[in-house]
């Protein structure tokens, strides 16, 4: 049976307990949007400098090492700062099971599927994560309110996302079943790691991002001196500069900010950062890569921005219109 905390709030034992309730939304401010749109700004460099590193340093190799610096980044913050890390089972057993659900699974999956199914059905399908967040929300966990404007939120969102990436995007569906299934099943998980890392809410979100970030960059280092054997490698300078500022900023910054909006915005608002993360992820792609711009960005970042604001406005604001 759960244990209370008292005094200094230490106690680990309620982590087992149901998910929180979420904090009256009423008390949200222009800072707490300010964390999520620095969060989909952090997550948005994942492509284009994924796209500087992989020519030269292997998938597994360039997760583990990113994973490991972003570790190290934030441990020696955490060390700076003064604050202790857990050393007990319970709390690491919790950071392993979010980090695999949350990265190690899902990235190894959508990595692997991304060899059969094109880039723009892969941003597609992995834009369904607000809306699996949703069903999971209203239909089972019930920790937050799963109102109509958030679930057709979720949907604009998905709509603008299509529009970006392009209506070609919508062709081709179902040639590639197993893959595109696959991707599915990540998106999936992606929306359990929102809900399940409301678990982690007693913890400092450093200490989590730090300790997750940890477990995913080890489990993956014996695969990769097994199969890519790092020290064979000649990665050019972009390359160890992406790796090591994604490591920085997409890994240690945008995990911990991951876990301070989910306290304070709950799962279905933080998973519309998702669809920030497009025309943001769009825009780094062609000032760093050269990329042209989409056609059809314009009404696609319309559709994506009524989407967000239908899932980030508080319904206590709206009934107060």
């Amino acid at each position: 049976m759960p244990q209370s905390t008292s005094g200094t709030g230490r106690t680990t034992a309620s982590v087992a307990s149901p998910l929180p309730s979420l904090p009256a939304t009423g008390a949200r401010s222009w800072r707490d949007y300010a964390l999520l749109l620095a969060l989909a700004c952090c997550w948005s460099s994942t492509y284009p400098l994924a796209k500087l590193a992989l020519p030269t340093i292997p998938p597994i190799t360039f997760i583990s090492a990113r994973s490991l610096i972003a570790a190290a980044f934030l441990f020696a913050i955490l060390w700076m700062r003064g604050i202790r890390v857990p050393t007990d089972a319970k709390a690491w057993k919790l950071f392993a099971t979010q980090q695999l659900i949350n990265s190690t699974f899902p990235f190894l999956i959508i990595t692997w599927s991304q060899l059969y199914v094109p880039a723009s059905n892969t941003v597609v399908l992995a834009s369904t994560t607000p809306i699996f967040a949703f069903l999971i929300t209203s239909l089972i966990t019930r920790h937050e309110p799963a109102t109509l404007l958030k679930l057709a939120g979720a949907i604009l969102g998905l709509a603008g996302t299509i529009l970006i990436v392009g209506l070609d995007a919508l062709r081709g569906f179902g040639s590639e079943i197993v893959a595109e299934i696959a991707i599915l099943l990540a998106t999936i998980s992606f929306a359990c790691a929102t809900i399940f890392g409301l678990r982690l809410s007693e913890y400092d979100p450093m200490v989590v991002a730090a300790g997750s970030l940890l477990f995913g960059g080890l489990i993956l280092l014996p695969p990769s001196l097994i199969i890519d054997q790092p020290w064979t490698l000649q990665p050019t300078s972009t390359a160890i500069i992406a790796t090591t500022v994604m490591g920085i900023v997409s890994s240690a910054l945008g995990l911990m900010l991951f876990y301070v909006c989910l306290g304070r915005l709950g799962t279905l608002t933080t998973n519309a950062q998702g669809y920030l993360r497009i025309p943001i992820g769009v825009g780094l792609s062609v000032l760093l890569l050269g990329e042209s711009v989409p056609s059809n960005l314009a009404l696609g970042l319309v559709l994506v921005m009524a989407g967000v604001a239908a899932m980030t406005v508080p319904a206590e604001r709206l009934k107060l219109r």
